[in-house]
């Protein structure tokens, strides 16, 4: 019987790598890389910085969406894992109790804002939105839960229903019933929708990522506590991608010294090295969903709360304290956003920056001039001008980047909280002589149109 050992696996070229992620993989996945020249292998990584097949260093500027707060292999967070197997713990008991999970229970209930306290562990972000969910729904005895227009929480059934943009919706429907959304930021409408009386839930991000980096205004927070605590609705805050610091604070909702009744969690909880996502709810939340014997059973997971797991963000956790990387992320976000906006000032095809601490988006204008005489070019274009730019930086500047899911004309920067302010000036730099080479973004796009069209029709 044929097998591939982590020997071979650990060995394999880029042509290898490509060709067995089209066989045995999502198969048209390393071709839609490839139209962005986003379709390199990177085997080794360390801090800020990843190499390639061919040894070319890239400094990472997209932190896997946010999962990577102390970069790639920090090493604190790896030899709590390695102790962990030192001392052969064992790693998955779920019919017994963890001293390790207990540990990590209290931590997340002494650095979360508010009256959070009792904490469900998960394996991703989506799975911990799901449990906020099926939580606030029972917590709540109330149907209907309210999301946020261009919200991203997860594509699992729940999470998904509770996402925006129909592209990713449309082909699995119907979803989850019970479901509405309203436009973020507009506490006006939200106000509104509650006086039904029939919410039992409203979640939302407290910046949105894949939105296009969208910063409400500020008080909008604020004013969604109030209108929850005045309509006797629940409020899941999800802070999945800007907890751990990346907003400049310890989680986001703390902008505005507020605190909501289920937070989730994920992304950096397990330091970028292990698969970890949690919600954490009040007291009171809890008791009502889960506060008895017969309901202990009623939400539960095999890989929750491993060992491996918690050491990992035990150690994790230590380090954006012990290093203060909260207030790091906040004065080097003020910095790199000041120097963006300069951009913005001094290239016109940027429409807007925005962000809040390490979390920035650069949103570019629909193409114009040449493109909208050709209609499937300036169609392609417009569908992937963030990307454009991405592939630019990654192919002649060796910095990686990524567009948003659900705005692709906004490319995001999300490097890990322990970039430097050289790294940060760097970035500004390529971006500069990038917009200035091309002066009304014609050029870039126009060859990249072409190349994606021509690729769609040869593969």
């Amino acid at each position: 019987m044929r097998y591939i050992t982590l020997e071979e696996a650990l060995h394999f070229d880029q042509a290898r790598v490509v060709a067995n992620s089209k066989k045995y993989l999502n198969s048209h996945f390393p071709s839609y890389l490839a139209l962005l020249g986003l379709d390199r292998n990177y085997p080794q990584a360390e801090g800020m910085y990843l190499w390639d097949g061919d040894g070319q260093r890239y400094l990472d500027f997209l932190g896997a969406f946010g999962a990577l707060n102390l970069g790639h292999n920090p090493p604190q967070v790896i030899a709590a894992i390695e102790k962990i197997w030192q001392l052969k713990t064992t790693n998955m008991m779920q019919s017994g109790l963890s001293a390790l999970a207990a540990g990590l229970g209290e931590t997340l209930a002494a650095i979360t804002p508010g009256e959070l306290r009792h904490s469900f562990f998960a394996s991703s972000g989506t799975e911990a939105v799901e449990g906020a969910l099926k939580t606030a729904r029972i917590a709540s005895g109330k149907p209907v839960i309210i999301s946020t227009s261009a919200a991203f929480h997860g594509k699992s059934l729940g999470a998904l229903s509770a996402s925006g943009r129909d592209k990713y919706k449309q082909p699995f429907q119907p979803l989850l019933p019970g479901f509405e959304q309203v436009p973020y930021g507009d506490a006006a409408v939200l106000e509104a929708r509650f006086k039904s009386r029939d919410v039992g839930a409203f979640i939302c991000e407290c910046v949105q990522g894949e939105g296009g980096v969208n910063v409400p205004y500020a008080g909008y927070l604020t004013d969604v506590r109030n209108l929850c605590d005045r309509y006797g609705v629940l409020w899941i805050a999800d802070e999945v991608q800007t907890g751990f610091g990346r907003t400049g604070k310890m989680f986001a909702c703390e902008h505005e010294n507020v605190s909501p009744d289920i937070m989730v969690l994920g992304k950096s909880i397990g330091g970028g090295v292990v698969p970890l996502a949690a919600f954490i709810s009040t007291p009171q939340v809890w008791s009502k969903a889960y506060g008895s014997i017969e309901r202990v059973s009623y939400h539960t997971t095999t890989f929750g709360g491993m060992a491996t797991q918690c050491a990992a963000s035990l150690a994790a956790v230590q380090c954006y304290i012990e290093q203060d990387l909260p207030r790091q992320a906040a004065e080097h976000g003020q910095y790199l956003l000041s120097r963006l906006k300069n951009l913005e000032q001094k290239h016109d095809f940027i429409k807007a920056v925005r962000g809040k601490g390490l979390l920035i988006g650069i949103e570019f204008k629909t193409p114009g001039g040449m493109l909208n005489k050709m209609a499937k070019l300036a169609e392609v274009a417009e569908d992937n001008i963030g990307a454009m730019v991405c592939g630019v930086l990654q192919k002649d500047y060796h910095i990686i980047t990524a567009y948003t899911l659900h705005n692709p004309a906004v490319m995001r920067l999300e490097p890990p909280l322990i970039v430097e302010r050289q790294q940060l000036d760097e970035v500004v730099r390529a971006l500069d002589e990038i917009f200035s080479k091309h002066k009304n973004f014609a050029s870039l796009s126009l060859k990249a149109a072409k190349t994606m069209i021509s690729s769609k029709l040869n593969g």
